[in-house]
């Protein structure tokens, strides 16, 4: 698959957004293997401990810190790049923070989005265009059945909502400015990624499990949790980063057929209640425990989401590698490297990459 890659990528211009972010880092650190020139647009990270400087970010693409909502500035750098690929991964990503601040949420996912995409418009040439939104943006109805495609958008959080006003976005720019009936005069090709709960090493977010996780494991203390009965479409960061370059790959292919939206997740076996995905995390790391926090004020969040996979599988020719055990694995497998020998995370992190393809 490797291989099959670099063909594609190798020499291509390719612009990401949220390029310092977790799936962003990872993405970057895969680019930059397949012999891509980056060009990233982002906010700057937050700590030393952040993937991207982990990476060494900074060195291997030519990075742009400033804000989605900048329209002037992230317009000019894309014309600027002229670049073969756009994936847009920058988001205010977490659904307890869109609580705190909602307008700033909306702002960013939606209006960023569309400031994309208007920039997009401007360019003259070829170009295939991956956009990553979330599972998050069907309306949930708290039931069993795998939602497709082609359901029914919506959300109840502030940050669920604004996912689902920028598919809108989305879908808008792509019927009115890159119809597939005038891809001749366009020349765009659109596209979405829409994933599940996304663990992976270097991931430090504040209110997500895994990272609640390491952090508690590493320092000895017990892990709280808020939702244990709460079941969701778990993978590790490469299934989904790698199928964006499979789509990516396609839309370029035949941008035409490939414009749509894609569901990248686990197999049904695979969405997992949190208190299986903290079993299996304790028993990687080799102690531990849990509590459940009692807060009967906390914000709503979902309960249950799983994803249909069915047409990335048949379409795309992707699907997972990883069940769910290996994924908690392979992550906790980065987290302890982390605490035992930081300065080589970055080797660490190339290793898993590459075992991951040669998987």
């Amino acid at each position: 698959m490797i291989t099959n890659l670099k063909e594609i990528y190798k020499g291509k211009k390719v612009f990401i957004t949220g390029h310092t972010g977790f799936k962003g880092s990872w993405l970057l650190k895969i680019l930059s293997i397949l012999g891509a020139e980056i060009r990233g647009y982002a906010l700057e990270s937050h700590t030393e401990n952040d993937l991207f400087n982990l990476i060494n970010g900074q060195q291997i693409c030519d990075s742009v810190f400033a804000d989605l909502r900048d329209r002037s500035t992230l317009t000019k750098n894309i014309l600027d790049c002229q670049p073969d690929f756009i994936f847009h991964l920058a988001a205010q990503p977490l659904v307890r923070l869109s609580y705190q601040i909602p307008s700033e949420t909306f702002e960013v996912n939606a209006i960023g989005t569309a400031n994309l995409l208007d920039a997009v418009r401007q360019m003259e040439k070829k170009c295939s265009v991956v956009l990553i939104t979330t599972d998050k943006v069907y309306h949930n109805n708290e039931w069993d059945y795998p939602y497709r495609e082609n359901d029914r958008l919506g959300g109840y959080d502030p940050y669920s909502a604004s996912k689902a006003c920028a598919e809108l976005i989305i879908d808008s720019y792509r019927n009115s400015f890159f119809n597939k009936a005038s891809y001749d005069h366009h020349l765009k090709g659109i596209a979405v990624g829409r994933a599940g709960n996304v663990i992976g090493g270097g991931d430090w977010s504040k209110d997500r499990l895994i990272p609640d996780i390491a952090r508690a494991l590493s320092n000895g203390d017990e892990v709280s949790v808020r939702n244990p009965k709460s079941v969701r479409p778990w993978q590790h960061v490469l299934e989904p980063v790698v199928a964006y370059l499979i789509l990516g790959a396609k839309l370029a292919d035949e941008p035409i057929k490939f414009s749509d939206a894609y569901n990248f997740g686990p197999y049904a076996t695979d969405a997992l209640p949190v208190s299986e995905m903290l079993d299996l995390a304790i028993q990687s790391w080799g102690n531990g425990s849990y509590k459940v926090e009692q807060d009967i004020n906390q914000p709503h969040e979902a309960g249950l989401l799983k994803l249909d996979i069915s047409k990335a599988i048949k379409e795309l020719n992707w699907k997972p590698k990883l069940d769910a055990g290996s994924a908690v694995e392979m992550t906790m497998d980065w987290y302890r490297e982390f605490k035992h020998n930081k300065n080589s995370i970055d080797q660490f992190t190339d290793r898993q990459i590459l075992k991951y393809f040669n998987a």
